[in-house]
């Protein structure tokens, strides 16, 4: 696997009650791991992130292992769980880019080791760049105290993402973390992208996501 390639499996099994795919099954892919910072420097493995993905035709299903120092969230959110201004706290990142051929339209989606959310799709060619998604989403969380890990699955519907599903196209996408309840914080990123300042808003540093 090339160090720019991230792939999601076929889902095989039945879900469980809950409608997350059993522990076994997110094991089937190889996870995707990152523990230095933006730009690519800064290694610390004690704040590693390892990415697995799964798919149906229906759904994406993102399962994010994150090593953390310490965990700094926000206490409030909206009754739903999300949270404006997210990763001005702890989070867990991906923004997927379906269609490549509009490389500055992308969908963003993060969580909180509490379990709060928010999903946004992004137009860096207009003013706003960006607006609340409503893509359905679900999550599950879970936090390891004494391995100090934290856990967190998202069911993300197919038809937030685009309108028809191929699982023989190729995406673009990337993973990040924040970690620190104040700068300088910890910003890591799968793909590197290498701004003075961290941002993650750099799709031409995106990596390519396939479907196996």
């Amino acid at each position: 696997m090339t160090k720019d390639l991230a792939v999601a499996t076929s889902l095989q099994s039945s879900l469980g009650r809950d409608d997350f795919p059993a522990a076994a099954e997110w094991r089937t892919g190889s996870p995707i791991v990152f523990y230095a910072d933006w730009q690519g420097k800064n290694a610390d493995p004690q704040r590693e992130t390892q990415v697995r993905l799964l798919w149906t035709r229906e759904n994406l299903y993102v399962h994010f292992q994150v090593r953390y120092r310490a965990i700094t969230v926000f206490p409030d959110a909206e009754p739903s769980g999300r949270r404006d201004q997210l990763w001005d706290r702890d989070v867990a990142e991906v923004f997927l880019q379906p269609n490549p051929a509009v490389p500055r339209r992308y969908k963003e989606f993060e969580v909180s080791p509490n379990g709060f959310w928010i999903d946004l799709a992004i137009d860096l060619d207009t003013p706003e760049r960006k607006r609340d998604l409503q893509s359905g989403l679900r999550r599950r969380v879970r936090v390891e105290e004494a391995k100090r890990i934290w856990t967190a699955e998202l069911v993300i519907p197919m038809k937030a993402l685009l309108t028809q599903f191929d699982p023989n196209s190729a995406w673009k996408v990337n993973f990040f973390r924040v970690e620190g309840p104040r700068e300088p914080r910890f910003y890591s990123s799968w793909r590197p992208t290498g701004t003075p300042e961290p941002n993650f808003h750099v799709p031409e540093a995106f990596g390519n996501l396939v479907f196996a």
